[in-house]
């Protein structure tokens, strides 16, 4: 027996469980979708659980991956979109902090006890608009509460990563963390160094969306994770800045808050900036004769650390280039009403510019709240979006080459010059531009 629908995500993973279901098996939607949509909330994904064997999933099914089938996993595919089949079982010998030795078939209430958290071990039929609780989730669910299902301690020994998972859950739904299972989690968040750093990098990553991101910060803190994860921001916690230009306070206070009024529709990487820019702030503190606090430096040495940051958490070349730029840029942004039109216009064409905009605009209203010179860019921007002539130099190495002149420094001297005068539009043609080389290089 083989099936294929198409209809919504929710209505394909309703046939899957009932082509399931009809040939003999039991199959409920299982985890999240279940708790989302008791929440009100539409899920992003739909996991189902039956007591099907990985190999009676496959061949009910014409597309199937097995990406995890020695774990009774299966991903059953259906018109582009991806739906996780498990098997009900029981796990046992957990030998490095995320995976079992030792996988045994089972019912669903004994699936049900092997989840992390009670809100997650919800199984929910819709065919028969059944829910099965055999965890009390459904009481936490009400309460607004993260409580891990039996013991604590064993469930983060089985799964290290559930130490950061709870937090991002909490923070997430806006839960708070049941006493025993926080307890627990703080005794034990060094076992988070055992857990690979792309599967802390993609929690982080979740973990700091608006809205629940300045609140993910502080369960961070709360836990004893951030020690272990972004031990560079913990000095952060300490460091006053002057009340002139900071009447929130410390530098965790600004990051916190700067997190806590970010838009929907940033800039993927936005939080991290948001975390980074002042990260080396603590080490360049400094007090003047006059009592001022100063930071002389702290955009450079915060770009060498962010770039050590990001490694560690293995993220992409480009995805660290550009946060690397964007923090040792940020302190440009106070003097661009004074500067060169060539100047300002490089900085205004700079790749990573959109980022460093919205950096700066959180910057400001998680401080003095001033954003006259945000509003000033955004002109300016604006006005250079109406001359594209500007947006591609007039001449190249090349067309250098072609008047006779050879790769060198001076080579570069002239084309940078040549594009200054540019975009500061005293040269206006690629003619005019030539004529000025030869002029400039007594060619």
């Amino acid at each position: 027996m083989r099936c294929a629908f198409f209809m919504t995500k929710r209505g394909a993973a309703i046939k899957i469980l009932e082509c399931l279901q009809i040939a003999g098996y039991e199959a409920y939607f299982v985890g999240g979708c279940v708790r989302d949509e008791m929440r009100g909330v539409t899920p992003q994904d739909y996991d189902l659980a039956t007591n099907a064997r990985p190999e009676d999933v496959e061949s009910l099914f014409t597309k199937t991956l097995e990406v995890g089938k020695k774990f009774g996993v299966v991903l059953v595919l259906w018109e582009g979109w991806q739906f996780e089949v498990a098997t009900f079982r029981s796990e046992e010998g957990y030998y490095d902090g995320r995976r079992p030795s030792k996988v045994r078939y089972s019912d669903f209430k004994t699936d049900a006890s092997r989840r992390d958290f009670t809100v997650n071990g919800l199984f929910f039929d819709p065919l028969t608009d059944t829910i099965y609780d055999w965890v009390n989730g459904q009481s936490d669910l009400k309460s607004s509460t993260l409580r891990s299902i039996g013991d604590p301690v064993e469930r983060f020994r089985e799964d290290n990563l559930r130490l950061l998972r709870a937090v991002r859950f909490a923070a997430q739904l806006d839960y708070k963390i049941e006493s025993d299972t926080f307890s627990a989690l703080k005794a034990h968040a060094s076992l988070i160094k055992n857990v690979s750093a792309e599967r802390v990098r993609n929690e982080l990553c979740s973990l700091f969306r608006p809205p629940h991101a300045a609140r993910g910060l502080d369960l961070l803190l709360q836990s004893r994770l951030l020690g272990y994860l972004l031990p560079e921001l913990i000095p952060t916690i300490d460091c006053d800045q002057s009340p002139d230009f900071h009447p929130e306070g410390s530098v965790y206070n600004h990051i916190r808050m700067m997190l806590s009024i970010m838009p929907k529709d940033h800039h993927h990487l936005l939080p991290w900036t948001i975390l980074l820019h002042d990260i080396a702030k603590p080490q360049t503190r400094s007090i003047d004769g006059d009592g001022r606090i100063h930071f002389y430096g702290h955009e450079k040495i915060g770009a060498k650390i962010s770039e050590s940051v990001l490694k560690r958490l293995r993220f992409s070349k480009a995805d660290i280039e550009c946060v690397v730029q964007t923090v040792y840029y940020h302190m440009q942004f106070k003097d661009s009403k004074k500067m060169r039109k060539a100047t300002l216009r490089k900085m205004l064409l700079r790749p990573n510019f959109e980022l460093e905009l919205q950096q700066h605009r959180l910057d400001c209203l998680g401080s003095h709240g001033k954003l006259d010179i945000y509003e000033f860019l955004c002109e300016q921007r604006s006005l250079l979006k109406a001359k594209p002539v500007l947006f591609t130099p007039l001449v190249n190495g090349e067309d250098l080459i072609q008047l006779g002149l050879k790769p060198s420094p001076l080579m570069g001297k002239l084309l940078e010059e040549i594009r200054d005068k540019q975009l500061s539009e005293e040269i206006t043609t690629r003619e005019a531009a030539l004529a000025w080389v030869k002029e400039k290089a007594a060619l």
